[in-house]
Order: structure tokens, then C-alpha cells, then sequence
């Protein structure tokens, strides 16, 4: 789709894993407007390398639903939610940045959002699994981790990529 996005009545699609191509194709089938930004990428196997194209966001399609065809969203079932959007202006912005970056074939990753006591797990390394706080959000040196029976924290030094936001 490369039609500027309009505003009204949109929503964040929380699919069905792995469904988010499916549920695009739905969302392009009722033509209703929908952004779903995919990125190539390239996985090496033994046998040579493969390329393809992946979400953004993994699980979630940007859609604009009418109010009177909501019901049509989770007519096959890919669909987990749809979550209204607060802010359209905002998100409509947001969407915008988005779809520039993605068209520019800049390399690029997705991160959390990591904020000053935010809960996070470490998901690599030899700490894969302990669980803490962000320490500091302006300059994320860390992650500190939480002793209770001493009542201390130990501040580690994890890269981004291997911290995991908690809900």
C-alpha cells in the first residue's frame, strides 16, 4: 500500500502468530486500509542462503476499521485483538516515520523501549534468564538485578539485544 495513510477509525491488529501476512491479505480482500511494514531478510543455511520478507512488528498489522465492519476483522480467525488507537494524529506521524524508514532499506532492528524501572530479562549470554530493572533510561548502562535477601542490586552491563521488556 502507498497511498498516504487517513485518519479515522484505526486500530493495532494483535494477530495470530504468524499470521500477518494472511490477515493483510484480508484487510486488502475487504479493502479496507492497512499498513503491515515488512523488512527482507536473509537466513543462511547449510545449503545456501534464503531471502525473504518478514513484519516489522511481529504479530500486529496497523488497520482503518469502520466501526459497522469491525466484525469482519475476525471473520478467519488470524485476528488475537484489535486495539483502538488513542492518539490518531500521533499514530498516523508515527506511521509515517515508519513507512520512510522502511522504504530507505536502512538497515535496521527492533529494540524495546527501555525506561528507567522497567522490568526486562536477559534473553542471551551467560545470564539468560535473570530478571531486573532498567537503571537508568537517558543512558541504559544497565540492568540491575535484585538480591532481596540482602536487600542490593547488582548493576550489569547488558547489550539492548539481549534484554527482553516484561509486561
Amino acid at each position: 500500500m502507498s497511498a498516504p495513510l487517513a485518519a479515522g477509525d484505526w486500530f493495532v491488529c494483535h494477530t495470530r502468530p504468524r499470521r500477518e501476512k494472511k490477515f493483510a491479505a484480508l484487510m486488502a480482500a475487504e479493502a479496507m486500509e492497512h499498513y503491515l511494514p515488512l523488512v527482507e531478510s536473509v537466513r543462511r543455511y547449510p545449503s545456501g542462503a534464503k531471502r525473504f520478507t518478514k513484519p516489522l512488528f511481529p504479530g500486529y498489522v496497523f488497520a482503518r476499521v469502520p466501526a459497522e465492519r469491525k466484525a469482519r476483522i475476525y471473520q478467519q480467525d488470524l485476528l488475537a485483538r484489535a486495539i483502538p488507537v488513542e492518539d490518531e494524529l500521533r499514530f498516523l506521524a508515527q506511521l509515517a516515520d515508519v513507512r520512510k524508514i522502511v522504504s530507505s532499506g536502512v538497515a535496521l532492528t527492533v529494540i524495546p523501549l527501555l525506561t528507567r524501572g522497567r522490568r526486562v530479562r536477559i534473553v542471551g549470554g551467560a545470564l539468560h534468564g535473570l530478571e531486573g530493572l532498567v537503571d537508568d533510561s537517558s543512558d541504559p548502562r544497565g540492568v540491575v538485578i535484585a538480591v532481596d535477601v540482602l536487600r542490593q542490586g547488582l548493576l550489569l552491563r547488558v547489550p539492548a539485544e539481549r534484554v527482553q521488556a516484561l509486561p
